[in-house]
């Protein structure tokens, strides 16, 4: 029995792969001179739209194992980049805010990444910006259900 071969030139699995290679690469590029790798961004995102998250949600939302988000955030932690309390409110966890010092360093990141954004994005109008967005949206939720 003959087994189909996945053609590597119109494969949207393996391209999609290639274009975040590529982004996180572009990525790690701008980042690296601000002393901040994508975990330590994308933590800090985390932590500005949504905070009070704690080390679990921050692990799922950053792509990490707890393990690594709690190295993360005790090394943030001792640079006063973020806050946690001493003791939980309630429960176990412990919820992380951004110290002002943390919110001036992630506005900086992100403008960074926002540039990469729009160089990704750059030839692109904005309708296929949207129609890329609802596909990608879509292949995540078929995946994930």
């Amino acid at each position: 029995m003959t087994q189909e071969r996945i053609d590597l030139d119109t494969s949207l699995g393996y391209l999609l792969k290639e274009a975040a290679s590529a982004l996180r690469a572009a990525m790690e590029e701008v980042l690296r001179p601000l002393g901040m790798t994508i975990t330590h961004y994308s933590c800090l995102e985390l932590l500005a739209q949504r905070p009070g998250l704690s080390n679990s949600d921050l692990a799922r939302g950053a792509f990490v194992t707890r393990q690594s988000m709690n190295v993360l955030l005790q090394a943030l932690e001792g640079d006063g980049v973020v806050e946690r309390p001493a003791t939980a409110p309630s429960g176990k966890a412990l919820p992380t805010r951004l110290t002002p010092k943390g919110h001036r360093a992630l506005e900086v990141a992100s403008a960074a990444v926002r540039d990469v954004e729009r160089r990704m994005l750059d030839g692109m109008t904005d309708a296929e910006q949207a129609a890329a967005l609802r596909a990608l949206r879509s292949m995540v939720a078929a995946l994930r259900s």
